[in-house]
């Protein structure tokens, strides 16, 4: 069985995105960059929902090719397009770089890829891991919190049913004041 994990940039109010899905309060730092290349390099398979596979893929297949792309973007862009990918969608009709699209109902298709034997799995995107959190499929959250507070926005928890009980497996900081908390789910 595959371990699913949720992880995402947080701000220190809980948004993964402030209005209008901007991105730009991230507190980048090298070390914390290669901590995101890294885990995508130990991925057996990254589910995406829309909007998030709207952002990574508008960027990272020719990020390598950029003017002034440094060795640590040349790496996470070969590794991210080398990594297979699920992308959940109603409304997108194609998808590339070593992905394929599920138009029908995530959880089914979620709990059937956690089910087959395989390299752990990431979830990206709140709405789609917001599904899978109710339904009860996520092993594992790495939150890493920036030093910001946005207001508002998309939050990276949603409402639950019933609540999940986790434990703490790490902590580490980088530069900037950004804090990695990891947590597994106690079953």
């Amino acid at each position: 069985m595959r371990r699913l994990t949720y992880g995402m940039n947080v701000s220190l109010d809980g948004y993964v995105a402030a209005p209008g899905d901007d991105l730009g309060w991230g507190v980048q730092s090298d070390e914390l960059f290669q901590w995101w290349s890294d885990r995508v390099a130990t991925t057996g398979l990254a589910l995406y929902g829309r909007r998030l596979w709207e952002t990574m893929s508008s960027h990272w297949p020719t990020a390598d090719e950029q003017p002034g792309a440094t060795p640590a973007h040349i790496e996470f862009a070969g590794r991210w397009r080398d990594m297979p990918k699920v992308v959940f969608s109603s409304t997108t009709t194609a998808v590339d770089w070593n992905a394929r699209l599920v138009t029908g109902d995530a959880v089914t298709e979620i709990t059937r890829l956690k089910a087959e034997d395989g390299a752990p799995m990431d979830v990206g995107g709140a709405t789609l891991a917001a599904a899978a959190m109710q339904a009860g499929l996520i092993d594992e959250y790495a939150i890493v919190t920036h030093p910001v507070l946005v207001g508002r926005g998309r939050p990276f928890f949603t409402a639950l049913d019933t609540g999940v009980n986790l434990k703490l497996v790490e902590t580490r900081t980088f530069p900037g004041g950004v804090l990695l908390s990891r947590y597994e789910t106690t079953h």
